[in-house]
């Protein structure tokens, strides 16, 4: 089974820059996908971005041009590069894991439990 750390959240200025960063304990199977949600107080959690095992990587829109998702397959860390961050980006974020088996059919979900983002002044 798989846990997720979160780490890296914390107080920023608007403008500023922050990186979050997920550790994942446990093997990942080589099919998978990370992915960093967030969610507002009163709000539903929604994407902000992910990344597939090949690399792929797709954001929410509200979060392009300003945030940059990576991961380092070696260490199965996966990292959230935010810039030019707004108070509306005040959020708890989540690290997300989604394996796949496509041999046998299986597919696994694993979050972490959050780390806290609050832009402001």
């Amino acid at each position: 089974q798989v846990q997720l750390v979160e780490s890296g959240g914390g107080l920023v200025q608007p403008g500023g820059s922050r990186r979050l960063s997920c550790a994942a304990s446990g093997s990942l199977f080589s099919i998978n996908v990370m992915g960093w949600y967030r969610q507002a107080p009163g709000k539903k959690r929604e994407l902000v971005a992910t990344i597939t095992s090949g690399g792929y990587k797709n954001y929410a829109d509200s979060v392009k041009g300003r945030f940059a998702i990576s991961r380092d397959n070696a260490n199965n860390t996966l990292y959230l590069q935010m810039n030019s961050l707004k108070p509306e980006d005040t959020a708890v974020y989540y690290c997300n894991v989604v394996e796949v088996q496509l041999r046998v059919g299986k597919k696994y979900d694993y979050w972490g439990q959050g780390t806290q983002v609050t832009v402001s002044s």
